[in-house]
């Protein structure tokens, strides 16, 4: 303790003279744990384990190991940290400016750290969303629009269209991309259990609603309602 009395005696009052360089160095360090620290982040899900002043294990092993670090090029800091790391360094600094100092680093590596995690959850977000988009675009080009048998069907959970003309709504209905293609395949199936002809596709009216996509043949008089 008496080293810490010394110590505090040459800055009482005044801003301690390690102190950007101490900020910078752990800043620079948050940034270069940024795998480490993200990695810890899908371990934990969307929490990390926090200490009693509401910081990260990361951003006290980051003030730690740069405290010591600064501490051992200038050995008149005073090596506070202590078997329960930074929260006992803060008990003994309580009563002096130096906790003001660390708690006002602490906040700005706390700031760091949130706006790392922010800009994962949105690349992830992009990410995904891109993703999902190449699946669609995937599963509609599967999917050739019935009526000119030529275009590929646009799908999504509004409606289906093709440039040839052909637009149904199909808001709240959840029509997906498998579900088209299941009850195309099914009513062609169920036609040629009689007729061995090629029905043909066509959109009839419907007054309720959107129009209806048809399915006819004209050999058989098969028709029904396919969507």
């Amino acid at each position: 303790m008496d080293a810490l009395f010394r110590h505090r005696s040459l800055y009482k009052g005044t801003t301690p003279p390690w102190k950007e360089t101490y900020r910078k160095r752990c800043v620079d360090r948050l940034k270069s744990s940024r795998s480490r620290l993200l990695e810890r982040y899908r371990q934990t899900g969307d929490s990390l384990h926090r200490n009693e002043s509401g910081a990260s294990a990361i951003v006290q092993e980051v003030m730690e190991e740069e405290w010591t670090a600064l501490q051992a090029e200038d050995h008149r800091l005073p090596g506070l940290w202590g078997p329960q790391g930074m929260t006992e360094m803060f008990t003994v600094m309580k009563e002096y400016d130096e906790l003001a100092v660390l708690e006002e680093i602490q906040q700005e590596l706390m700031s760091h750290e949130m706006s790392i995690i922010e800009e994962y959850e949105k690349n992830l977000q992009f990410e995904q969303q891109y993703i999902s988009s190449v699946v669609e675009g995937m599963e509609e080009m599967h999917i050739i629009c019935p009526i000119c048998s030529t275009n590929n069907l646009i799908i999504n959970s509004h409606f289906i269209s093709c440039t040839c003309g052909l637009y149904i709504n199909t808001k709240k209905r959840n029509i997906t991309p498998d579900v088209l293609r299941y009850l195309l395949e099914s009513r062609v199936s169920e036609h040629m259990e009689d007729c061995l002809q090629n029905p043909v596709f066509s959109v009839a009216p419907n007054t309720d609603s959107s129009p209806n996509l048809m399915i006819s043949c004209k050999v058989c008089d098969y028709l029904s309602i396919v969507l």
